[in-house]
């Protein structure tokens, strides 16, 4: 299938469609944001207005099989990204899905065999990947610059919980989002040590409810080991009250250090001394995500994150996961 101009229908109009994968699906050239849907038809019909969406449903099942729209962007929780993309696939229409892909990598592969089976792409939103810091990082390592990398860590700390009265976030609930901060922003940060590295496999996991009385945990550690030897370290936690958004990969001859990811500065340790880089992110995140989806209908090649990418994260979240807690 090809279009002159990829004609988009979003499922999920929250709080991410709004900031950032709406304005990216009605940005980008070669694409405009044809339809939108949620559950609650008001909601969807203001936030077509807003967005300049032509149309509005409330229920995906009929929005995906509109014969204009020709790719879907999957914004809805985790329980149903697998339902909704092979549902896309057998109507013909492109797939861009939220992270995490699934509920399990045995979701993971029946997406892919969807998309496979009816000849359509299937990206997933691991946009970290197009951070001009992060391919920065990913030249100079594979440049040499720093050496042999040796340990690679990060620490992902945001602060959540439900107040009390308020009904529980979704993202607290284990059917809905298949697990607590390790599932939600940990998989990015999976996905970054993936594409630095190379395939990664599980050495250790721990997680716990060390604040939060809750389904799902508060706290996750991981290791994990790439092909060369390399051992990455992934912590994340809605616990601690200081954010942190670190990344630092430790080589045999230098060390390149970023203290807040989303802003792009980076700091690399030579020999020959110390060089403090800026690569800042798009101002939409998605931007670029979005962008590489449709050059990959256009040219008809693989997106920057695939099904498998997402699906090799997918497995490592299977992994960390069957630890259970530490407490039990």
């Amino acid at each position: 299938m090809s279009q002159s101009v990829v004609s988009w229908a979003l499922i999920g109009c929250g709080d991410i469609s709004r900031k950032r994968v709406a304005p990216a699906l009605r940005d980008a050239e070669g694409g405009r944001l044809y339809s939108v849907s949620r559950a609650r038809a008001e909601l969807a019909a203001d936030f077509a207005q807003e967005f300049g969406a032509e149309k509005h449903f409330a229920d995906w099942r009929e929005q995906i099989a509109d014969p204009d729209a020709h790719a879907v962007y999957v914004a809805t929780p985790p329980d149903v990204h697998c339902e909704q993309t092979v549902r896309a696939a057998e109507l013909g229409k492109h797939v861009l899905c939220e992270k995490p892909m699934a509920l399990s990598a045995a979701e993971c592969d029946r997406m892919i065999e969807a998309c496979r089976a009816n000849g359509v792409k299937l990206g997933v939103a691991y946009y970290r990947r197009f951070y001009p810091g992060v391919e920065e990082i990913k030249r100079r390592i594979t440049a040499g610059e720093i050496g042999r990398v040796i340990v690679a860590q990060i620490n992902a700390f945001e602060r959540f919980d439900a107040s009390p009265g308020e009904p529980v976030p979704w993202r607290l609930e284990a059917s809905t989002a298949g697990g607590g901060p390790m599932m939600d922003f940990g998989s990015h940060r999976i996905e970054i040590f993936a594409n630095l590295l190379g395939r990664l496999e599980l050495e250790f996991a721990k997680s716990d409810r060390v604040l939060f009385e809750r389904e799902v945990e508060d706290t996750s550690i991981a290791v994990f080991r790439a092909e060369s030897g390399a051992r990455a370290q992934l912590t994340v936690t809605h616990a601690a009250r200081e954010p942190q958004d670190t990344l630092t990969v430790f080589g045999s001859e230098g060390t390149l250090r970023t203290e807040v990811l989303n802003n792009g500065d980076l700091t690399l340790i030579a020999p020959r001394g110390t060089t403090d880089l800026t690569r800042p992110p798009h101002a939409n995140l998605h931007q670029p995500l979005v962008e590489d989806f449709l050059a990959t209908i256009r040219d008809d090649r693989e997106p920057g994150v695939s099904g498998a990418d997402g699906r090799d994260v997918q497995r490592l979240l299977d992994e960390i996961y069957a630890h259970g807690f530490s407490s039990e």
